[in-house]
């Protein structure tokens, strides 16, 4: 696997560039991937060993980690586990030669935010690696909390609360709500949730954005989530749960 012959500065790369940390044993394959992001205009540091990986992770602030499974000294499930259990929230991209939705969901339920299966192109590790920052770049300097009326979304611990009561999301659930909910008020479009929430080369139907949003709406609520047609979702501000309405002294209905 090589990467393109052009290149482009990474976003954000003028003000400082994002330092990304590669844990993978694979040696050619980790300076391949190493010497392709430093082109794109990251900062590098790239270790073979999961527990120096995690050390380094645990030590330096990076802004993204890209983590292999199969590691000598500590699998990538543990690295990932360990980092999450000591409050580390740097995004995490799994990859692995392994395949099929148990290794992802595991990978997922140790605290991965994306999970690429080998062999992969590069040009989708790279749309995957910006989406992951552009993701994390969203809630910089933000309190993670977020609250409209009834509704309280943390997503540090990619909870959710409706009325004092838990409710229970999927990740990818999550992950749609996480989008509406920092952009509360304003409309985001389904190619930017497809953006975000899958990635770039995402290349399934595009309507099953409608399936999460339909999802999301039956277990927070019909109106929580507004369709702008021919634009997008807005998230709206949960209104009050009904109950008997009050009518002011002398107005009509007062007294029967």
């Amino acid at each position: 696997m090589h990467p393109p012959v052009a290149h482009h500065p990474a976003r954000g790369a003028a003000r400082r560039p994002f330092r990304l940390l590669i844990i993978e044993d694979e040696k050619r394959l980790a300076l391949s991937l190493a010497k392709g992001l430093t082109a794109e205009g990251y900062a590098v540091d790239v270790v073979h060993d999961g527990l120096e990986g995690l050390h380094r992770a645990s030590e330096s602030p990076y802004d993204l980690v890209v983590l292999d499974i199969m590691l000598p000294g500590l699998n990538g499930y543990r690295v990932c586990s360990a980092l999450r259990a000591a409050g580390n929230d740097v995004p995490i991209l799994m990859l692995t030669a392994k395949d099929g939705e148990y290794d992802e969901a595991e990978g997922l339920d140790t605290g991965a935010d994306d999970y690429l299966t080998k062999p992969f192109s590069y040009v989708v590790l790279v749309a995957r690696v910006k989406a992951l920052l552009r993701r994390r770049g969203q809630g910089a300097g933000a309190s993670p909390v977020h609250v409209l009326g009834e509704l309280r979304v943390d997503t540090a611990a990619r909870r959710v609360f409706l009325g004092g009561d838990e409710a229970t999301l999927t990740a990818k659930e999550f992950s749609v709500l996480e989008q509406l909910v920092v952009r509360a008020g304003a409309v985001v479009s389904k190619s930017e949730i497809l953006d975000h929430v899958w990635d770039f080369a995402y290349d399934g139907d595009p309507n099953i954005v409608e399936v999460y949003v339909s999802a999301l709406r039956r277990k927070l609520g019909a109106g929580l989530i507004r369709t702008v047609r021919g634009a997008g979702y807005r998230l709206e501000r949960p209104e009050p749960p009904s109950g008997p309405a009050s009518v002011a002294p002398g107005e009509p209905g007062e007294g029967r």
